[in-house]
């Protein structure tokens, strides 16, 4: 079972099932159902592929449903929440579960938190699929800070036209900023309390360095804010500040849970699976 809702966690779905990304775009979601995850057990009838070296897993991907329209996944879909530990544990348990992949945001805390609890209580082995944060290069204008709420403090001293890609869920942490004209960048539209200078724009990654230059000159931004949600779809805009001289508020991620296995990749995340 995959707790999913990033581009690793679709991959992982298609890799594990010997499923194209296109070849899944067909099959719509499951019946609202407990949190976002992915149910991992062999294949009941399917035969492998000739040319697979490995056979098909049955993946189940469980998304919060905090995005409409979330892309295309291979294998099974559920939507909804688990009700927390105990529920996601029931679900575990009933649906014969043979391994649990924590495919979640990396600031999805509580999530991961439950994943980890449920796991323990049911014996299911578990593993966080967590992709490696961003780290500074030469030329960059970093400021590391510990939360969203010191992010909007510092964010008026660095500059008046600021773009926001924290998320639509975010933004009341900016709502009393003053003084800062705020583009806030969101898959979907975002519900107050926003800033009072606010502009949202609708928009969904990759993004290439082109499209971020060409939206912080016209935009004229002077400073980003983002969380260090690492990976190279969103990361353009940072290169693109780079490159404009750009300060970057990055809001650490919180730490990954104690005791437990994390790989950094898709590929990791396969073999852990395939070595059970």
């Amino acid at each position: 079972m995959i707790l999913g809702g990033t581009t690793e966690g679709r991959e992982l779905a298609a890799a594990l099932s010997g499923a194209s990304l296109a070849a899944s775009a067909a099959s719509g979601p499951a019946a609202p159902g407990p949190a976002a995850s992915a149910a991992l057990a062999p294949a009941a009838s399917a035969a492998p592929a000739p040319a697979a070296p490995e056979p098909p897993v049955h993946v189940t991907t469980s998304l919060a449903g905090r995005v409409s329209r979330p892309g295309s996944l291979a294998g099974d879909v559920r939507i909804g929440g688990f009700g927390g530990v105990d529920g996601l544990a029931a679900w575990v348990r009933e649906h014969r579960v043979g391994a649990l992949v924590d495919a979640t945001h990396p600031f999805a805390s509580r999530i991961t938190a439950n994943a980890v609890a449920a796991a323990a209580v049911t014996g299911v082995p578990f593993v966080v699929l967590r992709r490696p944060g961003w780290e500074a290069g030469e030329g960059d204008r970093w400021y590391d800070v510990g939360s969203l709420a010191e992010a909007a403090a510092l964010l008026p001293r660095l500059g008046r036209r600021a773009l926001l890609t924290t998320g639509r869920l975010e933004l009341a942490a900016f709502a009393h900023v003053a003084g800062v004209h705020v583009v806030a960048r969101s898959v979907e539209a975002p519900e107050p309390p926003l800033p009072g200078d606010c502009e949202v724009l609708l928009a969904r990654g990759p993004y290439t360095v082109e499209d971020e230059l060409r939206l912080l000159r016209d935009r004229r931004i002077d400073v980003v804010v983002t969380k260090d949600s690492g990976g190279a779809a969103t990361a353009a805009k940072l290169t693109a500040a780079r490159e404009l001289g750009v300060p970057v508020i990055v809001v650490r991620r919180p730490p990954a849970p104690y005791g437990v296995d994390v790989v950094g990749d898709v590929a990791g995340a396969v073999a852990w699976v395939r070595a059970l």
